[in-house]
């Protein structure tokens, strides 16, 4: 299949490029800064030659957006909005003036989408959509509405012959540099890796090649449309999730970091907090129901396998 990935330079987008080439497919990437084949270059807001990549091309998955790893000012919100919104309404003019329009559009969305919550899991059908929580932040409201703008972007777009689903991910975690794990597997081996602020928050999440293979699964699967979580189906309080990371890298102890901590840690990450103490609890309702399995629907083992991934490509390295 020809696959155009729109902002696919990022880390989730490395992994499926690495994934979905290795399987032999045609993978196009659409990005502002082009260094090498197969990348295409695209200013993620109007229309020019890169849309004849996507005229013909059997699926496209977009992924353009702002990162998130940064300080929540208001600039920053506001180019996280309007990156999102942008790109997916010009990916879906170029589907719209296909004369061969791709078969199914996956775009990117996010688990955020979802309220803060302790007490119930959120699925695809009675999931709570954040944005009213009481006793959190008020600018993570202004997260939900991201996301929902996002999707809408993608619902409202005019392409009739193009299978259309919102992928609502949790965090990836991958073995590459740079990516959330790596971070992650940073800081515990630091011995910062304990509670952030007790701990209870629930963390989603999601292995790299899980991730993959839900993607496989929702181009292969013509009946599915719409939002779809992609996540395992065990996500696990903070303080338990970064105590198995650490007995899975071997560090013994992790320091636990109290809410002020937490502002001055992401402050110096140029982060924010709110990737620290949301607690979002997201399961796969959907992939579960229509018959897909995960390979590493655990995090024990999926930490364990990530931190040997890393650890033999390090070694490779050297």
């Amino acid at each position: 299949m020809k696959i155009v990935i729109p902002g696919g330079t990022g880390q989730v987008g490395t992994v499926l490029d690495r994934a979905l080439t290795a399987a032999g497919h045609e993978v196009v990437i659409l990005t502002r800064s082009p260094r090498h084949e197969r990348e295409v270059a695209w200013d993620g807001e109007t229309l020019g030659a890169w849309a004849d990549a996507v005229d013909g091309s059997d699926v496209v998955i977009n992924l353009a957006g702002r990162s998130v790893s940064c300080r929540y000012t208001e600039v920053n919100l506001r180019a996280m909005m309007d990156s999102r919104v942008r790109s997916a309404r010009v990916v879906g003019e170029a589907i719209e003036a296909a004369a061969r329009p791709p078969k199914v559009w996956l775009q990117m969305s996010t688990a955020t989408v979802y309220a803060h919550r302790f007490d119930a899991a959120n699925d695809e059908a009675t999931g709570v959509v954040g944005g009213a929580e009481p006793d959190v932040p008020g600018y993570w409201g202004f997260s939900v509405e991201i996301a929902k703008a996002w999707e809408a972007a993608q619902e409202q777009a005019r392409t009739p012959d193009t299978r259309k689903v919102a992928l609502r991910s949790a965090m990836v975690m991958s073995p590459d540099r740079a990516g959330v794990f790596d971070v992650l597997l940073k800081l515990a081996r630091l011995g910062l890796g304990g509670p952030v602020a007790g701990g209870a928050q629930y963390v989603s999440w999601i292995h790299d090649r899980d991730f993959v293979r839900s993607v496989e699964f929702l181009v292969e699967r013509e009946d599915i449309t719409g939002p779809v979580n992609l996540a395992a189906p065990a996500p696990l309080p903070q303080r338990t999730f970064m105590r198995d990371l650490r007995r899975a890298s071997g560090v013994p102890v992790g320091l636990p970091a109290t809410k002020w901590m937490a502002e001055l840690g992401a402050f110096a990450l140029r982060s924010d907090t709110e990737l620290l103490l949301k607690s979002r609890r997201v399961v796969p309702g959907r992939l579960l129901e229509e018959g897909f399995t995960f390979e590493h629907p655990e995090w024990p083992g999926a930490a364990a396998d990530l931190v040997r991934r890393v650890r033999a490509a390090r070694r490779g390295a050297n």
